[in-house]
């Protein structure tokens, strides 16, 4: 029953998150707000939404070790699966911009949310905490990314597909609480499951959080970048990753601390030096490539790193 309930719980999160972002944007559409604004803000956010959702019902019950296990196992989902599933179906061209510009975004967020967990290290403390301090500076962080990503818009740089769609103004505002309600239900289905799951298996919160809630709310990301580099666009199939990564440290860990701080196992800091030496080489083979591409072979490195690390968790956590 826990693991059906996760799973049901999965597909609210999923469809709630569509139902949200289609009303809020057709919604923005009838009040006038430009389409650039409607896709660095609504669009942008609704790959995110699972991740919101699930962190909060975690921080607000305590559960704070699926917290931050969820934001820092979704990041490094979304580098090793998701862009080496993408590099194994095309080759992934990267614009300047993007390595220049996201990734080192991307890097810094990482290592700002390594620094906020880094109490033991650098204060000798008895345990880290990412504090509500910590967390109000990576949305001040997450204030700075969203005016460079409006400038740079602006600019001309960074086009914004008008996907939006058209409803009227009850159907806007019913798909909109529609969607706020199976977010909120999906996202507690989902803890109280992973909770449930976690103690059967004798596992840990934070393993849980690491592996199958991480897994779980980066489908939206993972059904985007796919079709994207399906359809031949690969600038949106990693920009969705590097930009979702961005959002899930800066937003989503900085309102999810701000609501309850995050203890940060001493186990964890493991992890987040896995989710920086990965961001970090996922910089330097675009970089060092000839004609600055994720290739098959990326692909294939990237997926075998996750298996590993997939096998450390589950034998030794």
């Amino acid at each position: 029953m826990p693991l059906l309930l996760f799973l049901v719980g999965l597909f609210l999160v999923g469809k709630g998150a569509d139902f949200l972002v289609a009303g809020a944007a057709a919604l923005a559409k009838r009040l006038k707000i430009s389409d650039l604004v409607i896709g660095l803000t609504i669009v942008s956010f609704g790959t995110s939404a699972p991740e919101l959702s699930v962190n909060l019902f975690a921080a607000a019950g305590g559960n704070t070790a699926i917290a931050a296990g969820n934001v820092i196992g979704s990041n490094i989902f979304n580098i090793l699966v998701i862009l080496g599933t993408c590099a194994l179906i095309r080759p992934l061209t990267v614009q300047s911009t993007t390595i220049f510009k996201e990734l080192p975004f991307s890097l810094l967020a990482a290592l700002a949310m390594g620094f906020a967990a880094s109490d033991m290290l650098f204060d000798h403390a008895s345990a880290a905490v990412i504090s509500r301090t910590d967390s109000a500076l990576l949305l001040l962080f997450f204030a700075i990314f969203m005016y460079y990503a409006f400038n740079m818009a602006r600019s001309g740089e960074e086009m914004v597909e008008d996907a939006t769609p058209v409803y009227s103004l009850p159907m806007s505002l019913l798909r909109m609480v529609g969607g706020l309600t199976l977010l909120l239900l999906g996202g507690k289905w989902m803890v109280d499951s992973a909770v449930t799951i976690a103690a059967f298996l004798g596992m840990s919160e934070a393993v849980i959080g690491l592996t199958v809630v991480a897994m779980g709310t980066s489908i939206p990301e993972l059904a985007t970048s796919v079709a994207a580099i399906r359809r031949k666009n690969s600038e949106i199939a990693i920009g969705n990753v590097v930009g979702s990564n961005i959002f899930n440290i800066f937003l989503i860990l900085g309102v999810t601390g701000v609501i309850h701080p995050l203890p940060i196992a001493a186990e964890s800091q493991v992890d987040l030096l896995v989710l920086i030496a990965i961001t970090l080489v996922l910089f330097l083979l675009i970089y060092n490539h000839r004609q600055r591409q994720l290739v098959r072979v990326h692909g294939i490195l990237f997926l075998s790193l996750y298996a590993i690390y997939l096998g450390y968790l589950l034998l030794f956590r």
